[in-house]
């Protein structure tokens, strides 16, 4: 039997057809919601998992000073982060998140530019935490004495196969697994906690290494005093143990709350959220305060160097150096699986946060919606980094930390902006010292570490420039979701369904019966329309020309007898194009509408229309209809006066 002969054209077709179909998870909208500490485990696999890398670089960064410096970061997560972001909680119960409170906070054009550039941000922390996990995943493989020698200085490639892994998930098409975080999360904390208990007995039981570090901080710092200093210097190099409160607030429609809760007001959501952002600060203050110590004693400083064995995997060497090679491969084999999920957590992260905000700016191509061209996209660049950083883990976590201090400094600023905005003069003070602290913090890092502020640059720029393609090249769409017509507007277009529907475009001046005169006798003396045709007039005001779409209210008021259609809209032409169309269907009439001539340079026209949703008002709106409307018989007629 003779096989079909498919087109090159139908293969792409159908690659095109599985690339854009929407496989998302929840439909409607709709989140399936469980406990809190379920979700906390979910936010847990990024969180947590940071103690596979944090107490190495943490020794590195501060030598003998680790644990000292390791309790100031303590203290900035329990007496700083934790309260900013259980206030987030409190203003962004639906997910948005810290962004969502600064866009509301800084409007127009200025506020979709911060916004892009935090997005840039949000880029670096999850894109990092991608490849930096997978990086460390990959040197708990490599340094496993059961690895074969074979696959040593094999450190990229390895890392990229986890990478490819990960977005082979996502491709395939990837459903929340809290049941399988709630595990694996359970498994790492409590072989940690083994680890850990282990190497507190091994320093009971060898007092000299406790002598040793003494005596190590005394030679190097003169006094107590000397040394808190030096620790509030080292500190911000600990940054990555600050990771995970973003995250917390972005799954909050996961958490379930009460029975009471509704949907402008999700009281008990709002209060679970709480108790998992605080457990998950308490439990990773546990973990970095007693890791940090047991670390900084009981291994040598050579061995945290890079290729040294307790590079990147400080408590993996531990586990195995006095627990054996069996327990040390349970604990790299759980390692390498929270790690590999923490990717997954960030490229989730990813794949909600962006969406969320560029297509809704229509600074985003219409693919941009789908899952799957955004997780190739990821997967590019994560193999980009990976390659560009060798799949080393101390060499990206200035990047890593950088993003993350950015948006923990982001939410601190936003939540001290809202306290103002209360006029709370205690708050004020309060959270913006917190800032303060964070934005330290956060310059610091970049000083000392330059590399995450031009991946973030990177990010920055790609979006930004996409973004604003990507505006320019959807300006003509419709951008109107839905038109809602009060009462007298719905009246005054029952009133002409029977016959053809005239409308004069006018820019709202006075507002008088002589303004609406002098346009209305200009009109029909250019369009020669008998003077028992009747008409409305259509004003449209730019709200805020930095919006996309969203939902056109039309009312109806009359001014001398003079009827008259009134919208706000973030652009012009693309809202009188969307009336005209309403219209059409509502009646069954196609209707005409009336400009005056535009003069003028037309670049000038073109900037007006994309920065301030103005410019050649009649030829844009044509064009909007002639897009939005194939067949030319369906348009409605659009005149042009002298």
């Amino acid at each position: 039997m003779a096989r079909p002969i498919h087109s090159t054209k139908q293969h792409r077709r159908r690659i095109a057809h599985w690339l854009l179909k929407d496989d998302r998870a929840e439909k409607g909208g709709r989140h399936t919601q469980h406990s809190w500490w379920q979700v906390m485990c979910l936010t847990g696999v990024d969180y947590f998992s940071t103690l596979g890398y944090q107490p190495g670089i943490a020794a590195l960064a501060a030598g003998s000073l680790s644990p000292i410096a390791t309790l100031i970061l303590v203290l900035l997560t329990l007496f700083g982060a934790l309260p900013i972001y259980r206030r987030v909680a409190e203003k962004s119960p639906h997910g948005e998140g810290s962004i969502a409170m600064l866009e509301h906070l800084l409007p127009w054009w200025q506020g979709k530019l911060f916004v892009l550039c935090l997005l840039g941000f949000v880029a670096t922390d999850f894109i990092i935490t991608m490849t930096l996990s997978a990086a460390d995943a990959t040197a708990h493989i490599v340094e496993n004495p059961l690895t074969p020698a074979f696959l040593d200085g094999q450190e990229i490639a390895m890392t990229l196969l986890l990478v490819a892994l990960l977005g082979a998930v996502f491709l395939r098409g990837f459903r929340e697994a809290i049941g399988l975080a709630v595990v694996l999360v359970s498994i790492y904390l409590l072989l940690n906690f083994v680890v850990v208990g282990v190497g507190f007995y091994q320093i009971s039981q060898q007092p000299s290494v406790l002598t040793s570090w003494q005596t190590a901080l005394f030679t190097e710092h003169q006094n107590p005093l000397a040394m808190v200093g030096v620790s509030m210097l080292l500190f911000p190099r600990l940054a990555l143990g600050l990771s995970g409160f973003e995250t917390g607030v972005v799954v909050m429609p996961l958490v379930k709350g009460h029975p009471s809760d509704t949907e402008e007001r999700p009281r008990g959501r709002i209060q679970n959220t709480h108790k998992l952002l605080t457990i998950a600060a308490l439990i990773m203050s546990f973990f970095l305060l007693t890791t940090s110590l047991v670390t900084t004693l009981l291994i040598p400083t050579a061995e945290f160097q890079t290729g040294g064995k307790a590079s990147g995997r400080a408590l993996a060497y531990l586990a195995h150096l006095y627990l054996g090679d069996g327990f040390g491969t349970v604990y790299d084999l759980s390692t390498i699986a929270i790690l590999w999920f923490a990717g997954a957590s960030a490229m989730a992260g990813l794949l909600n946060i962006v969406p969320r905000y560029l297509p809704r700016y229509g600074m985003a191509p219409n693919w941009a919606r789908a899952t799957r061209p955004l997780v190739l996209v990821y997967t590019a660049i994560a193999f980009v980094i990976t390659i560009l950083f060798r799949a080393n883990v101390e060499a990206q976590g200035g990047a890593y930390a950088t993003g993350v201090l950015v948006l923990i400094s982001s939410a601190s600023f936003a939540v001290t902006l809202s306290a103002r905005h209360r006029r709370s003069r205690r708050g004020v003070v309060m959270f913006g010292a917190i800032t303060l602290v964070f934005i330290y913090t956060t310059v610091v890092n970049i000083i000392e570490r330059p590399e995450g502020i031009r991946i973030a640059a990177f990010f920055i720029s790609a979006i930004v420039l996409t973004s604003l393609v990507s505006r320019v090249w959807r300006s003509t769409e419709l951008r109107v979701d839905q038109i809602e017509l009060d009462d007298t507007a719905r009246r005054f277009i029952d009133e002409e369904s029977c016959h053809t529907i005239r409308l004069i475009a006018n820019r709202l001046n006075t507002g008088d019966e002589r303004e609406y005169f002098l346009k209305e006798k200009e009109v029909r003396e250019d369009n020669h329309i008998p003077p028992t045709d009747p008409i409305l007039f259509l004003e449209v005001q730019v709200s805020d020309a930095s919006d996309f779409g969203g939902t056109l209210r039309v009312c109806g008021v009359e001014v001398d007898g003079y009827r008259i259609l009134r919208t706000k809209s973030a652009a012009v032409p693309n809202a009188i194009a969307a009336i005209l169309l309403d219209l059409r269907d509502q009646t069954g009439q196609l209707p005409h509408i009336y400009f005056g001539w535009a003069e003028g340079n037309p670049i000038q026209y073109l900037l007006r229309f994309i920065l301030f949703g103005e410019g050649d008002i009649p030829l844009v709106t044509r064009e909007v209809l002639r897009l939005a409307e194939k067949n030319p018989d369906r348009r409605p007629t659009i005149h042009v006066g002298g």
